[in-house]
């Protein structure tokens, strides 16, 4: 039978969707060598400009997976059945950075990150005897864990969200693990109109998995965008949790108001059982 409602619960429920416009990228950077390699092609490495790549962030793409299934059809008569035996994730994910027009920022760091990859040198190395730009140039492959990022690339989905007083910020982190940059897109330039320069970069990862937090500003806190951001700093900073387990947050002070289990979102969603 068709469930009654009111036009004050289809409000609700549907005029308060996700936006797509909400979400912030945070671009990691592998230790060990990297660094100084960086510093021998030229780049400072600082906390300034990795935050500015951050923000130039123009587009990500919430990545998805899927589960590869086996058929059986003799079990039952006429019926064939799917059962669920691996999933599987993207190849890679997609970003799209705005170009700066003082570094070139978003083009250096992720050349950079390839050319560490391959131990690309243009100047000739002592131990190849060969640089990139002679024609017999030939390089090798770094170790994995010397470029790969096992934790730090993350894609946070949140709202402007705010109702008087009672301020509720909902946060979806996707973290990825063992990423790095495959492949930097072309960039078509023209003498026709000018337009944004923007540079795609495709990182491979192996798989990803999602963390969640909720958070409330009390009771007699105005929830203005300033009063928000320093709640969320002072509370949350340094601290990461995957609110879709089980983990236990007792040994940290006031975080049990602010971390949902699995079965506390179903019960808050849906109502208890």
């Amino acid at each position: 039978m068709p469930k009654i409602r009111t036009v004050g619960d289809i409000k609700s429920k549907l005029l308060h969707p996700a936006l797509t416009s909400h979400f912030e990228v945070e671009i990691p950077k592998p230790g060990g060598e990297f660094k100084k390699f960086l510093e021998a092609n030229r780049y400072q490495d600082n906390s300034v400009l990795g935050d500015q790549l951050n923000l130039m962030c123009s587009e990500a793409i919430l990545p998805g997976s899927n589960l590869a299934t086996l058929e059986l059809s003799s079990n039952y008569t006429g019926v064939t059945e799917r059962h669920a035996y691996r999933r599987i994730y993207d190849n890679n994910i997609d970003f799209t950075f705005y170009v700066d027009a003082d570094k070139y920022l978003p083009i250096k760091y992720f050349e950079i990150w390839m050319k560490f990859i391959v131990d690309e040198s243009v100047e000739k190395q002592d131990d190849k005897g060969v640089g990139s730009k002679d024609s017999n140039y030939f390089y090798r492959v770094r170790y994995p864990k010397e470029y790969m990022c096992e934790q730090g690339l993350k894609v946070t989905k949140f709202e402007r969200t705010g109702n008087g007083k009672s301020y509720t910020g909902s946060t979806l982190i996707y973290n990825f693990v063992n990423a790095f940059p495959i492949s930097v897109f072309s960039m078509p330039v023209s003498y026709e109109s000018s337009s944004l320069l923007k540079c795609t970069v495709s990182f491979s990862y192996i798989r990803y998995f999602i963390t969640r937090l909720i958070a409330r500003l009390p009771s007699n806190t105005n929830s203005t965008p300033t009063n928000t951001a320093q709640f969320n700093t002072d509370q949350f900073k340094g601290i990461e949790y995957d609110t879709f387990s089980t983990a236990d947050t007792s040994k940290t002070p006031g975080l049990n108001n602010f971390v949902e289990t699995q079965e506390q979102y179903y019960n808050r969603i849906y109502g208890e059982a």
